[in-house]
């Protein structure tokens, strides 16, 4: 088994982690290495659901702040192993999970390996299965059977976010959206329907949609609705009798799951429409004190998270939570996902400090 070593720096942290591969579905070998690098620490007490680890301070104090980070990383396409590269003259660090997230999580590893005495309890957690269906989540298993474990009045997701505060997060929706037709051969096509082409209005109305930008507790998030899939056609010659289009949208926190759902069946009125899967976003949660002292801190200038993330899963249950972490967005999931060396350090630096109360 992989051995971590959390004397090490975040940035070796980071490659190491990296170097184990943990696609959604192939946690346990990861997962593994963190149970064994955090179980023997005093100072923190410890509780392994499945591939999910959480550790807890019990200090006593005051308030208690909840830190997440998800182990598991979208499919490798040959960026693993790791390496250094240089963009533009800076330093960075190139591979499969850089990004998202396992910088974040190897922060999050060595802060609670050192941080004995921080000035807030702490619930460090470390969670499979966020690249994929929201009912294999490792934080949406545990809410469920561990819902104490969630007590706190702040949380930080170490999603990427360019080392910078991103609070809330969009919510998201996707939908198969069908139509249907006549089977016939193609030498004959007046005698079928053609299921393919009664989509064309489908991505008509897609292609001219214009999304809207809400703001929301004063972040401005951008919505988003656009096909992601379509299948149809059994033969080359023959005329498809079904076709389907795969939807998805992103909308403001300010939606419900009512709303967002209302809001796709309008759009796309007239068709079969089955929703898949929905989650509701999150308010950004910089209303909280302890979030305004982070905010501080770290000297951040708050941003909306577009993308959905878990500080959802903590909203819905009443924790203001928001995203910090190294890594560039943008370059999530990107083979050419890569991150600052700069930025990871920055980070730890932030949340040490802040943590500490240095």
């Amino acid at each position: 088994m992989p051995r971590l070593d959390l004397r090490s720096s975040s940035v070796d942290l980071t490659r190491t982690i990296c170097d184990i591969p943990s696609v959604s579905d192939d946690e346990t070998t990861l997962a593994d290495a963190i149970h064994e690098a955090i179980g023997g620490l005093a100072h923190l007490e410890v509780h392994r659901d499945g591939d999910t680890i959480v550790a807890r301070t019990n200090l006593g104090r005051a308030q208690r702040v909840a830190i997440a980070g998800h182990i598991d990383t979208v499919p490798i396409n040959d960026n693993v192993p790791t390496r250094d590269v240089e963009v533009d003259g800076v330093p960075h660090l190139w591979g499969r999970g850089t990004v998202d997230m396992k910088a974040g999580v190897a922060v999050q590893l060595k802060l609670a390996a050192e941080l004995i005495d921080p000035r807030v309890d702490i619930t460090w957690m470390w969670y499979d299965h966020e690249e994929v269906a929201a009912d294999l989540n490792g934080l949406n298993r545990l809410a469920a059977s561990r819902p104490d474990l969630f007590a706190a009045d702040f949380a930080i997701l170490g999603e990427p976010s360019n080392g910078q505060v991103e609070g809330g997060c969009n919510g998201t929706l996707r939908a198969v959206v069908r139509t249907s037709g006549v089977r016939a051969h193609s030498a004959r096509a007046w005698i079928g329907e053609n299921a393919i082409h009664k989509a064309a209005p489908i991505l008509s109305r897609l292609a001219e949609y214009r999304p809207r930008e809400i703001e929301v507790d004063g972040l401005l998030y951008r919505e988003g609705l656009n096909a992601v899939a379509i299948r149809g056609g059994i033969a080359g010659n023959v005329i498809p009798d079904a076709c389907e289009v795969d939807v998805n949208y992103r909308f403001a926190p300010s939606k419900d799951a009512a709303a967002a759902e209302a809001h796709v069946r309008d759009v796309l009125a007239g068709f079969e429409i089955e929703i898949v899967d929905l989650s509701e976003g999150a308010r950004p949660g910089l209303d909280a004190p302890l979030a305004q002292e982070f905010v501080a801190a770290v000297g951040a200038v708050p941003k909306p998270k577009y993308g959905w993330t878990d500080v959802a899963r903590f909203s819905a249950l009443g924790v203001p939570a928001v995203n910090y972490g190294p890594g560039d967005p943008h370059l999530a999931h990107h083979d050419e996902e890569r991150v600052p060396l700069s930025q990871i350090e920055d980070v730890e630096r932030g949340l040490r400090a802040w943590l500490s109360g240095a």
